[in-house]
C-alpha cells in the first residue's frame, strides 16, 4: 500500500484496488486487468464473494466483488444489466476467475465494464476466495482499529492544547504536523494571518492567496460542515468568536496526485477550527495585530527562507510587495505605556490615509512600521503624519526613520537605519523645526557619540584624553576643563574664548599654557584640537548619561 504521508503523522490511506490486487493470496492467481485501469486507486471498503445474478440487491458500494463466473447470464443483455447493477451501487471492481466456466472474459462482459469504466479483472489460476475475503478484511479491520487510535489521538493532542492555553500558532502548527499538510489560518477578509507549510513553500502556499481564497466561495461553512472547496480542493473550516463567525482555517492538499482527504483529515481540521475559537478566548489581543508583528519580525531579522517567500507572505497579509519604495519607522514609547492605543490609532491613520502598510510590536515598547507606497507618494507627509499621531498621544515617545529601499527584501536596511537613529536620540532630544521625526540625516558628533556611549573604546579614548586635565581640576579646585571647552568651541579664537569665560587674555593665555603642559598636546593645531573636541564632547555624553 502506499503511504504519502509522514510516519506516524498523516492518517492511514485507504486500501485500494492496486493494493489489493497486489496481496500475495490474489498475486498468486496472476490478476490481468481488462478494463478500468486508471480507476484502479478506487477505495475497497469490502470484499463480497457472489454467485448471484444478482449480487447489487447485497453491497452498499466499495466492494471488491469475486464471481468464478457461473452465475452470468447467458445472454449479451443480462450481462450487461449484471454489469449496471455493479458500477449502479458503486462496486470497486469485479474480479472473475477463468477456471471453471470461462477461459476469456465473455465480450459482452468486456464491453459493458469498459462502458461504465468498472475494473475487471481475470484471474488465470484457482484462486481461494475465502481466503482472499479473510485477507483483506483482516487488513481493512486493521486499518479501521489504527484510524480509531490516530483519531483518539487527535482529540487528546487538541485536547491538551487547549488546556495549556496554546495560542493560534501552536494550534495551526500541530495540525500541520498531524495532518502532513499546509495549513492556513485566514480572516474575513482573506488575509493569511498564519501559514505553517508542509510539502509546499510558503510562495507555493500563499501565492495570490486572496484571490485563490475567494475561488472557494463563501467563506460561512460551520465547523461541523466541513467540507472540500474550489477549485483546488481545499478542506475548509469556519473559526468562531463569541458566536459569531470570525474566519477560516483551510488544509492544502500537499500536491495534485497526493493522496485525496479522509475521515481524519476532517476531524483534524475541526478540532483545529474549535481549538482555534478557544485560543481566541483566551488570547484576546487581535491576530491580526500578531501576524503584522511576526511579519515584520521575519523581514528585519531575515528570516525568510527566500525572497519569494517573503512577498508571498507580506502579500497574503494585503500588503502590496509590488510597489515601488518601501520606508520604516520605529516608535520608541519611552514611558512604557500605551502601545496598544497607539498601535491602534497608526492603523486607523493609515486606513484613512489610503496608505498599505504593516504595524507591529518589534519589542517591549517599540512599534515597527512598514510602509509601501507608490512611484510618485512621498513618504515625508506620511511618516509626519503618523509622528503628530504619536506625539499626541504620548508626548515623550519618538519616531525614528530609516532609508527608502526600493524591494521589500531590503526593508531589513531601512530597519537598521531607523535603529541607529533611534540609538543615537537621547531622552528630550529636541524635534527638528521642520518636522516631528528624526532620521539619519539629524545624526551629529554628539548624538553619534551618544549612541556609542556604552562602547568601552569610546570610554577609553575619553578617559585617555583628558583624565590629566580632569585629574588637575579635582586635586586643585581648578576649572580648566571648563577653559579648554570655550577655547575649542570658539574654534581656537583666544580673544573670544577669554570673553566668553570672563577672563582677561592674560590669564587665558596662561591656562591653556597650563593645558596643553598637562595634557602633552599643541593647542595651534587643528587635528590636535579636533580629536580634544571629540573627547570633551564624548565625556558631556557620559555624564549626562
Amino acid at each position: 500500500m502506499n503511504d504519502n504521508h509522514p510516519a506516524g503523522q498523516g492518517p492511514t490511506p485507504p486500501l485500494t484496488v492496486a493494493d489489493v490486487l497486489a496481496l500475495p493470496v490474489l498475486a498468486a492467481g496472476r490478476p490481468q486487468v481488462v478494463t478500468g485501469a486508471p480507476h484502479l486507486d478506487r477505495p475497497v471498503r469490502w470484499v463480497h464473494i457472489t454467485e448471484l445474478t444478482d449480487p447489487a440487491s447485497f453491497l452498499k458500494g466499495g466492494e471488491l466483488v469475486l464471481t468464478t463466473g457461473m452465475p452470468l447470464p447467458q445472454d449479451a443483455a443480462g450481462v450487461r444489466r449484471y454489469v449496471d447493477e455493479l458500477a449502479g451501487i458503486g462496486a470497486a471492481a469485479l474480479v472473475i476467475e477463468l477456471v471453471r466456466r470461462y477461459h476469456r472474459p465473455p465480450d459482452a462482459l468486456v464491453d459493458a465494464c469498459r462502458l461504465h469504466g468498472l475494473p475487471l479483472v481475470t484471474l488465470a489460476k484457482d484462486v481461494n476466495f475465502l481466503e482472499v475475503t479473510q485477507v483483506v478484511h483482516a487488513v481493512l479491520l486493521g486499518n479501521q482499529a489504527e484510524a480509531m487510535r490516530r483519531t483518539q489521538r487527535i482529540h487528546e493532542a487538541f485536547t491538551a492544547l487547549t488546556l495549556r492555553g496554546a495560542g493560534p500558532e501552536d494550534v495551526v502548527r500541530a495540525a500541520a504536523e498531524m495532518s502532513g499538510r499546509t495549513v492556513v489560518l485566514e480572516n474575513l477578509v482573506h488575509q493569511a494571518l498564519i501559514c505553517e507549510p508542509s510539502g509546499l513553500t510558503v510562495e507555493e502556499a500563499l501565492a495570490d492567496w486572496e484571490q485563490r481564497s475567494r475561488a472557494t466561495g463563501p467563506g460561512d461553512v460551520r465547523p461541523a460542515n466541513t467540507a472540500i472547496r474550489g477549485p483546488e480542493g481545499w478542506l475548509t473550516a469556519s473559526v468562531e468568536y463569541q458566536g459569531e463567525r470570525w474566519g477560516r482555517v483551510a488544509m492544502l492538499p500537499a500536491r495534485t496526485d497526493g493522496p485525496a482527504f479522509g475521515p481524519e483529515d476532517v476531524t483534524l481540521l475541526e478540532r483545529t477550527a474549535m481549538a482555534l475559537t478557544v485560543a481566541r478566548l483566551i488570547h484576546p489581543t487581535p491576530w491580526e495585530r500578531t501576524a503584522h508583528r511576526n511579519a515584520l519580525l521575519d523581514l528585519v531579522e531575515q528570516r525568510h527562507r527566500s525572497a519569494e517567500d517573503a512577498r508571498a507572505r507580506c502579500a497574503a497579509l494585503g500588503l502590496p510587495t509590488d510597489r515601488s519604495h518601501f520606508v520604516a519607522a520605529l516608535v520608541d514609547l519611552r514611558a512604557g505605556k500605551g502601545g496598544a492605543e497607539t498601535e491602534s490609532r497608526l492603523l486607523q491613520e493609515l486606513r484613512t490615509a489610503g496608505v498599505p502598510a504593516l504595524v507591529g510590536e518589534l519589542a517591549p515598547d517599540r512599534l515597527g512600521i512598514l510602509l509601501a507606497l507608490r512611484t510618485s507618494q512621498p513618504w515625508r507627509p506620511i511618516v509626519e503624519r503618523l509622528s503628530r499621531t504619536v506625539l499626541g498621544l504620548a508626548p515623550e515617545a519618538v519616531v525614528s526613520v530609516g532609508s527608502e529601499v526600493t524591494d521589500l527584501t531590503d526593508t531589513a536596511r531601512s530597519f537598521r537605519a531607523a535603529a541607529r537613529v533611534a540609538e543615537a536620540t537621547p531622552p528630550g532630544q529636541p524635534l527638528p523645526q521642520d518636522r516631528s521625526f528624526h532620521e539619519l540625516s539629524d545624526i551629529g558628533l554628539r548624538r553619534l557619540l551618544y549612541a556609542l556611549r556604552e562602547d568601552p573604546r569610546v570610554q577609553e579614548y575619553t578617559e585617555r584624553q583628558l583624565r590629566r586635565l580632569i585629574d588637575h581640576d579635582t586635586q586643585h579646585g581648578t576649572d580648566l576643563l571648563t577653559t579648554l571647552r570655550h577655547y575649542l568651541d570658539a574654534a581656537g579664537n583666544k580673544t573670544t574664548a577669554a570673553r566668553r569665560g570672563g577672563l582677561s587674555r592674560e590669564t587665558m593665555y596662561q591656562r591653556l599654557r597650563t593645558i596643553e603642559r598637562l595634557l602633552a598636546r599643541d593647542l595651534e593645531s587643528g587635528d590636535q584640537r579636533t580629536e580634544l573636541h571629540v573627547a570633551l564632547t564624548a565625556l558631556d555624553v557620559l555624564r549626562a548619561d
